[in-house]
């Protein structure tokens, strides 16, 4: 057994991660950047990170704390540093995976030809990554004023005033975590019906995940 390796993640390239329904067959997604996944998995162990399987996907940390995360998708492989926001990117390379992604970033590769051109850049962003968390550097969450409320959020606090007083009462995380998760549906009946089944919760002064869940 080669010891640069962690049998978990050896599991996720042979089996795939687990998380559809092509787990375990040949159109898994993994199977299909195997040979690009796997270069990049040298790179970042050559880095002297630790190798681990957390979320059902290849991650690698140093002294416990997350770093960079691989990830298969049918249109591409990625490596998500988790703090990529603060990286250094003059050739524009790293990208977020959503419009609302805050300190997240990735690098995104469909050829191996493109990641051993890159080769000397990613360990390099790498290196600086690993500065980063040494550093203790954070990525600032943007300010709650900075979302914008769903008018159908709007209508509700209209509706209940208690329920306005009860939602600026929440902390700046819980605020944050529901405009995301309200404002995520393209179609107003869905933002409304979020809204009615996380109203309780609100009232109580709980989070979108201190004991709603999500149908």
């Amino acid at each position: 057994m080669n010891e640069r390796y962690n049998p978990q993640v050896d599991d996720f390239f042979a089996r795939g991660c687990g998380r559809c329904a092509l787990f375990e067959t040949p159109q898994c997604r993994v199977h299909r950047w195997q040979v690009e996944m796997q270069t990049l998995r040298d790179i970042l162990i050559d880095a002297g990170l630790t190798e681990e399987r957390k979320w059902g996907n290849p991650c690698y940390a140093l002294n416990g704390k997350n770093i960079v995360i691989m990830g298969a998708l049918k249109e591409h492989c990625s490596l998500g540093f988790f703090k990529g926001s603060l990286l250094n990117d003059p050739q524009n390379l790293l990208v977020a995976a959503g419009e609302n992604t805050q300190a997240s970033r990735q690098l995104r590769y469909t050829a191996i030809e493109d990641i051993h051109r890159d080769t000397t850049f990613i360990a390099a962003l790498i290196a600086e990554a690993i500065k980063t968390e040494q550093e203790g550097k954070k990525v600032a969450p943007k300010a709650v004023s900075e979302f914008p409320i769903p008018d159908e959020l709007k209508q509700k606090f209209e509706e209940e005033p208690e329920l306005e007083k009860a939602f600026h009462a929440l902390t700046p995380g819980r605020q944050r975590g529901y405009l995301l998760h309200f404002a995520q549906p393209k179609q107003s009946a869905t933002r409304a019906s979020r809204i009615e089944k996380c109203t309780p919760q609100i009232l109580r002064g709980e989070g979108l995940h201190d004991g709603y869940k999500k149908g």
